[in-house]
């Protein structure tokens, strides 16, 4: 294909893709149950944190999350007292555990309390042209506050070589707006034009079959070569391409 076959391929994969169908099977699922702005944003960086592995495991378990809440995130993050924090024990998500999952409750009441919250910490932080700098400040004070040497894994660093595609999931929801119901187009403070692709297995091994990625492993060198040719696809909106490139790999096996 040549490069307007290929935008017009990827494109149609879009539309068939992105689209509210796309939320049933998908974690995206559960921010969609919440209304208040944090709610939508807590809900989906833990979500996005534990999502690895079986996509039914990964909901199931970020729907335990929530209950272990009391389906307010916010709230329980904001007002939680140390006892509550019992509640957690015994939750798993592959290496991801209660130990982690307490600390995740501490370290988001602090930047919520101290740095104006998650978008904020964005803004401040992203470049004209990429949000990977701002991935890198939020690690940094994500763990400004003592904390386990173990969970210092389960939060993604671009500049040690991270592709950090669970953040940049993340921030594709809160970030790009679709008009279709799926992302949800919240933080208007930032453009969807800087966003990256979130790269796993799925979306690199299809990028690499339609020659639009050549680097052979998923690293942050692949993420920038991969957002440079998805960007002279859509300058406005590049990461719309995620749904085509997940949708072939997941659905299609392309």
């Amino acid at each position: 294909m040549n490069k307007k076959e290929l935008k017009e391929f990827l494109d149609s994969k879009v539309i068939e893709y992105n689209n509210p169908n796309f939320i049933e099977s998908d974690p995206i699922q559960i921010p969609h149950r919440y209304n208040l702005k944090e709610d939508i944003e807590i809900s989906g960086f833990l979500t996005a944190t534990i999502a690895w592995g079986n996509r039914k495991m990964i909901i199931r378990n970020a729907n335990k999350m929530m209950e272990l809440m009391g389906n307010s995130p916010y709230d329980f993050v904001m007002n939680h007292k140390e006892h509550h924090l019992d509640s957690l024990d015994g939750f798993v998500h592959r290496t991801f555990n209660s130990i982690d999952l307490t600390y995740f409750i501490k370290a988001l009441n602090h930047i919520y309390t101290n740095h104006n919250g998650l978008e904020n910490i964005f803004q401040l932080n992203a470049t004209t042209d990429s949000l990977q700098p701002a991935i890198h400040e939020l690690k940094k004070v994500f763990f400004e506050i003592p904390h386990p040497a173990r969970t210092t894994k389960h939060v993604s660093d671009p500049f040690k070589g991270s592709a950090a595609k669970k953040i940049n999931m993340w921030l594709r929801w809160l970030i790009r707006d679709d008009s279709t119901g799926v992302d949800f187009g919240l933080w208007k403070s930032i453009s969807p034009s800087i966003l990256s692709c979130p790269l796993d297995v799925h979306s690199g091994n299809v990028a690499r079959k339609l020659g639009i990625l050549t680097r052979k492993q998923n690293d942050s060198k692949a993420l920038a070569e991969l957002d440079a040719s998805l960007r002279s696809l859509d300058r406005y909106d590049p990461v719309k391409y995620d749904f085509a490139l997940f949708g072939l790999g997941v659905f299609e096996s392309f």
